[in-house]
């Protein structure tokens, strides 16, 4: 005899649901979905290709985060309305439809609460994220290479646009470093917890058999800002160098010199593109990361605040974050929030929710 009782479950669930919902604001968001439909439907919206795209964007962002609540309330009631049927049918094939949703609006809803925590003035940016090898040598390239695709994984799983902005390869395996834009509402505030020394320990398949090897990369985040907040930059003050993009082992990827670095002489900021397929392209797109930075820059007010936004990371022993150890076991562990998995292979495949979500919950206690 089937006797499902979720009464409890259920009714944390709705009052946790109650309260994300007050944070969000309801109201709020039906009035900028209002307006910003208003605008989306001007006859000269795409006069100004740029704004046309921002607002279409932020409709579509607005219009989909509505959409899940609403999703989440219907859930809700479809699942008493379950739970009901199964006790009545004595339906086993029916208990376990609810018990599975219920796990699921369980993790969707700890997923929305965690994302309630991003109040940063900058949480709900996209994100430029870079790697950097560190020390370890050819390992050290190799984890970078990892990692890189660790993110674009992790981006793809969850349907977030990513492009791969500029790939600096190392001679024999991996990369030196990458930079790449996850171009998403609260990309930075998720992924900004991310940032930090990264340690990788297991049996190198590049020296001697037998021996672990300790490798590090450094992973940088910084918010990526909208054209109108972009920062003047005077020409005087940049060098703009051009050269030929290249591929793994330094082999040529283009007959043209496309590739574009900009200097910003004040500050020493380097910015490299050659993923686009003209030298325009790929200036222009070095040159809003540039500004991203440079902006930063300007409204940071204290060292610790630089530090927490774009990372001050030496990519060493005593600094990691993070430690991803493959021999003698498996493991994977954040060394701020201890939370831990065995699976790494899941981790470097995008399985990251775990640690994204401990790190802002973390984040959000250490800043209380």
């Amino acid at each position: 005899m089937i006797d499902l009782d979720f009464t409890d479950q259920i009714a944390q669930l709705r009052s946790t649901f109650g309260e994300i919902v007050a944070v969000i604001g309801v109201d709020r968001l039906e009035a900028e979905i209002a307006e910003l439909s208003e605008q989306a439907g001007a006859p000269d919206l795409w006069d100004d290709p740029e704004k046309a795209q921002q607002v279409t964007s932020a409709l579509s962002h607005k219009q989909s985060d509505l959409a899940r609540i609403t999703g989440i309330r219907r859930r809700l009631d479809d699942l008493e309305v379950l739970v009901e049927m199964a006790n009545e049918a004595d339906d086993e094939d029916s208990a376990r439809e609810a018990a599975d949703e219920l796990a699921g609006l369980q993790k969707t809803l700890a997923d929305l609460e965690v994302q309630t925590l991003l109040d940063g003035e900058y949480d709900d940016r996209p994100a430029v994220i870079t790697i950097r090898a560190g020390a370890g040598g050819v390992d050290a390239a190799d984890f970078a290479e990892m990692l890189l695709r660790m993110y674009l994984r992790w981006a793809e799983q969850h349907k977030y646009p990513a492009k791969v902005m500029d790939t600096s390869y190392a001679e024999e395996a991996g990369i030196k470093s990458a930079t790449f834009e996850v171009d998403a509402p609260y990309a930075f505030g998720k992924l900004s917890v991310e940032a930090g020394t990264h340690r990788l320990v297991r049996m190198s398949p590049f020296g001697a058999a037998g021996k672990r090897q300790t490798s590090f990369a450094a992973v940088e985040v910084i918010p990526l800002f909208e054209e109108t907040e972009q920062v003047d930059i005077p020409e005087n003050d940049i060098r703009v160098d051009v050269f030929r993009s290249s591929g793994p082992g330094g082999q040529s990827v283009n007959t043209t010199d496309s590739a574009v670095r900009i200097t910003h002489l004040p500050t020493g900021i380097v910015v490299s593109m050659q993923n686009e397929k003209s030298q325009i392209q790929n200036r222009a797109a070095a040159l809003r990361v540039l500004q991203s930075r440079l902006l930063l820059l300007q409204k940071e007010q204290e060292a610790a605040t630089k530090k927490e936004l774009a990372g001050n990371i030496t990519a060493s022993w005593g600094d990691q974050m993070r430690s991803y150890v493959l021999a003698p076991y498996q493991m994977v562990k954040d060394l701020r929030t201890e939370y831990e998995v065995s699976k790494p292979d899941d981790v470097f495949d995008g399985d990251l929710d775990g640690f994204i979500n401990a790190g802002i919950r973390w984040r959000k206690q250490d800043n209380d």
